[in-house]
């Protein structure tokens, strides 16, 4: 489509539209980016300034805007089948995801349900571990718990199990009543300990909060290894096995919200691979389509399945629904995705690639006074701003400082989109090392801008 030059898009753009998780007054003097088109790990304006997606679009853009091997595949299906009802049923590319899916998932995943989002993903999960438990002599089980500082979505049922106020406050009279473990803060460890040196001494506020709550605990959600929305706090994988031990004990569910971490993210193809255990039920999505269609699926259990597998009049089934459950394009998408993956070359080399990201991110802003933490996993990069080193006290939020660098680094063709004061990189797996080169030279030069050494 070529758009019309004369047209001025971005004030017909605030004419009609309200945009996702921005105050509408900042646009303002600072209207919104019109993109005419994306390749590789690069977005083009309609003015035509370019911009290094150095945030993957939301975490979501795995392997590159417009890959050709993906646009293949969709346009390819989209001639064959753009959708279908999925309840009784069915077609080839939704068949053929999962069966490929289940060869690289850990293990005991192996029966999956289609979801039109994240959000929708974490919701379904939960209805499923709580209707599991009410059909297995276990309705106790009504609550659920999640780490503190999670982030798990922004419907009523995933909003509930998260725990991020800019998120949440302003809705905690209708949210669920969740039991909140005090979770892993690795930067800001009262045990003294650092995420490469410790014994995971913080699970003990998990077995605490367990021994008070487990029996009538259905599914404990977890963000594995790499909690997102709180400022990319990276966690030991020691940590995930410990919670598996006490979810055993308990009986209750442990659910892994792999929507941000999965393929590829962490350095492995799932998170919950760094720690050698399985969830019990597990939500993707994100680079499940590499970024091209909005889908997403839980993955669970033989036994959890068994249990809602009966005659139809003893109401078990899952009377769960999505109108764009399984829909076949965004299928395709996701099996393009598992095709470039396959051989393994692409997450070897971001493995590489990662080593010198980490080494010169490192390299640049350590030596700045107001540089708090560097944590990294994968290609994932996050600098934390603080006022000051030596007690790690954060800035008044009201500063915006990490809001002010994403402006100046937007105008020097660099997109990043802090949270609160911690600057990230959690690009493509294709990113090569020019572009991180020019990315962490740009963001230094705008944090030095703000924050002057």
């Amino acid at each position: 489509m070529i758009l019309d030059q004369t047209k001025n898009w971005a004030e017909t753009d605030l004419k009609y539209i309200w945009h996702p998780c921005s105050q509408m007054k900042d646009y303002e003097d600072f209207p919104p980016i019109v993109i005419d088109h994306g390749k590789g790990i690069y977005l083009y304006d309609t003015e035509g300034n370019k911009y290094l997606d150095v945030i993957s679009s939301w975490w979501c853009n795995l392997l590159g805007h417009c890959n050709p091997i993906i646009n293949a595949s969709v346009k390819k299906q989209i001639d064959n089948l753009e959708h279908v009802i999925f309840a009784n049923f069915s077609h080839k590319p939704a068949i053929e995801l999962c069966e490929r899916l289940a060869q690289v998932l850990p293990k005991g995943l192996c029966k999956f349900n289609f979801t039109d989002n994240g959000s929708s993903a974490i919701e379904a999960a939960m209805k499923v571990s709580f209707q599991y438990h009410a059909q297995t002599g276990n309705p106790q089980k009504t609550r659920f718990m999640a780490l503190s500082e999670a982030y798990h979505g922004e419907t009523i049922g995933a909003l509930s199990v998260g725990d991020c106020d800019l998120y949440t406050k302003l809705y905690k009279p209708i949210l669920m009543d969740v039991v909140r473990i005090q979770g892993p803060d690795c930067y800001r460890c009262p045990y003294g300990k650092d995420r490469d040196h410790c014994n995971c001494e913080c699970a003990q506020k998990a077995a605490e909060t367990f021994k008070k709550y487990g029996n009538e605990t259905a599914g404990l959600l977890v963000e594995p290894l790499l909690q997102g929305s709180a400022g990319m706090k990276v966690y030991p994988p020691m940590y995930l096995k410990k919670l598996r031990e006490l979810c055993d004990e308990y009986n209750v569910h442990l659910i892994a919200d792999e929507i941000a971490t999965g393929y590829g993210r962490t350095g492995k193809m799932f998170a919950f691979d760094h720690a050698g255990v399985s969830p019990d039920i597990m939500c993707l999505s994100k680079g499940l389509t590499g970024g091209y269609m909005p889908m997403a699926l839980f993955v669970t259990t033989q036994k959890i399945y068994d249990a809602f597998y009966a005659d139809y009049n003893t109401g078990k089934a899952f009377m769960h629904s999505h109108t764009y459950s399984g829909n076949p394009l965004a299928c395709s998408a996701a099996i393009a995705v598992l095709d470039i993956l396959k051989d393994g070359s692409i997450l070897k080399q971001a493995n590489e690639k990662a080593k010198y990201f980490t080494q010169i991110i490192k390299e640049k802003f350590a030596p700045h006074k107001n540089v708090g933490d560097i944590r990294s996993i994968g290609l994932i990069n996050a600098i934390e701003l603080v006022k000051d080193k030596k007690t790690k006290q954060a800035f008044d939020s009201k500063l915006r400082i990490g809001y002010q660098i994403y402006r100046k680094a937007l105008k020097k063709g660099v997109l990043l989109r802090p949270l609160g004061d911690v600057i990230y990189f959690n690009p493509p797996l294709i990113i090569e090392k020019q572009d991180m080169d020019f990315a962490t030279d740009i963001a230094l030069e705008c944090l030095k801008e703000v924050l002057p050494a």
